[in-house]
């Protein structure tokens, strides 16, 4: 054997050794994960509120011997991995919050957590897997630390508050995140993340490129009209029925006016308020909603028809209405070359036919944000038990996860950080 073969024996050997320890290290993650999540599930906190959430994430972060942050955008903690040489910086994101859900099963880790929500008491739930996002950074960061040899460049660990939105007349999310500089000193290179989902099979990985999750858009139409006696409505101007002819309205934008086989869109009114008695015909209602779109040119169209057809429905039935605008999220854009990229690395953990592409959906993520300012790639994990007949939605009191799916969430954030940073 001559001494390049010799070499290439050594290294081969030095890859499988490699390849064992890493195996070994996620073998005795799991549990940990698992432990961890059942942790933030049973102590759930809202958004902006992430207390004692944000402080069992820096401790875990600096008894790896990471650099540290906490108190961005109020709960953010943020740590920061150092490879053993230099190169680029990846960013690998997890949301915290919990929702105004009462939660509705028997688990041993069940939330018995309350809080008043909006002048309202409710229950306090992680109903949207923010708890196994956590833990499975938690373990990546930890697998991690224990390899930075094996690491070229930096990994910024971004635990973020708020991606549910904040409270009422707060700042919070990513925006404030990157307001206050989380993607600088290091700046970020590519930002990576996950979402577990309730109805996907564990062992599988779903991704799309471009638009996978939507801007969504919250909408206020306040309609004014004239009160009378609910006996006399020729007396006055009806803005109950204004609004019931808006609303009519509206949804012709989307099945007469928006280009289906191109992009989903959706518009939906999910709250009216009007009026004090059966027998007065009000002066006032308001009409609050969503927008939720996967292409800016039908975003931009759907919003002006919105308008235009609001104010000039009003009009012809003798009243006035006026619509404002609050953008939630961006559209969660993956971009092409990087999903390209780092499909092998998916692929690689999970098996190729478990990686699967898969159509967008109307949900929105504020994750969206960061992509808006660096590169960035969102996937979703499958977190459903094989065979189930009843995945229960997010967001609901019955809402379930399969801790089994966690440790591929681990594995695949590991991969695509060695691949990024030494390929």
């Amino acid at each position: 054997m001559n001494f390049k073969s010799f070499l290439l024996f050594l290294l081969a050997i030095q890859a499988i050794h490699s390849q064992e320890n890493l195996a070994k290290q996620f073998e005795s993650i799991e549990s940990k994960v698992i432990e961890w999540r059942r942790d933030f599930h049973q102590h759930p906190e809202l958004s902006n509120r992430e207390f004692e959430t944000s402080k069992k994430i820096a401790e875990h972060l600096k008894s790896l011997g990471l650099e540290v942050q906490t108190g961005i955008a109020h709960t953010g903690v943020v740590g920061v991995l150092k490879g053993n040489k230099p190169g680029k910086v990846i960013a690998l994101r997890a949301d915290m919050d919990a929702l105004p859900v009462t939660e509705r099963n028997n688990l041993p880790f069940k939330s018995e957590a309350k809080t008043t929500f909006l002048e309202t008491e409710t229950g306090v739930m992680h109903a949207c897997g923010h708890d196994t996002h956590i833990a499975i950074l938690m373990g990546v960061a930890e697998i991690l630390a224990q390899n930075k040899d094996k690491i070229n460049g930096t990994v910024k660990f971004i635990f973020q508050p708020a991606e549910e939105g904040p409270p009422p007349g707060e700042e919070g999310g990513a925006k404030l995140m990157i307001k206050e500089g989380v993607l600088e000193n290091p700046k970020v290179d590519a930002i990576f993340g996950l979402h577990i989902r309730s109805d996907y099979e564990i062992g599988t990985i779903h991704y799309k490129k471009e638009g996978i999750m939507a801007a969504v858009e919250r909408f206020v139409i306040n309609v004014k009209g004239k009160q009378t006696h609910g006996g006399r409505p020729w007396q006055g101007v009806d803005p109950i029925l204004i609004s019931a002819k808006i609303i009519d309205g509206l949804q012709t934008i989307i099945s007469r006016e928006s280009k289906l086989v191109d992009e989903a869109a959706v518009i939906t009114v999910g709250k009216i308020t009007s009026g004090t008695r059966f027998n007065i015909i009000p002066e006032r209602a308001e009409l609050i909603g969503t927008v939720r779109t996967l292409n800016p040119e039908m975003k931009e169209k759907i919003i002006r028809r919105m308008t235009e057809m609001t104010e000039t429905i009003a009009k012809a039935y003798g009243g006035e209405a006026t619509i404002e605008f609050q953008n939630n999220t961006a559209i969660t854009f993956n971009d092409p070359s990087l999903v390209d990229q780092m499909l092998p690395s998916l692929q690689k953990v999970a098996g190729i036919e478990n990686v699967r592409l898969r159509k967008a959906t109307t949900g929105g993520e504020d994750f969206s944000f960061y992509q808006e300012k660096v590169p960035g790639f969102f996937f979703f994990l499958g977190g459903m038990t094989p065979n189930t007949t009843e995945a229960f939605p997010h967001h609901t009191p019955d809402f379930m996860i399969d801790e089994n799916g966690l440790l591929l969430g681990v594995k695949a954030l590991t991969q695509i950080t060695f691949d990024y940073l030494n390929n």
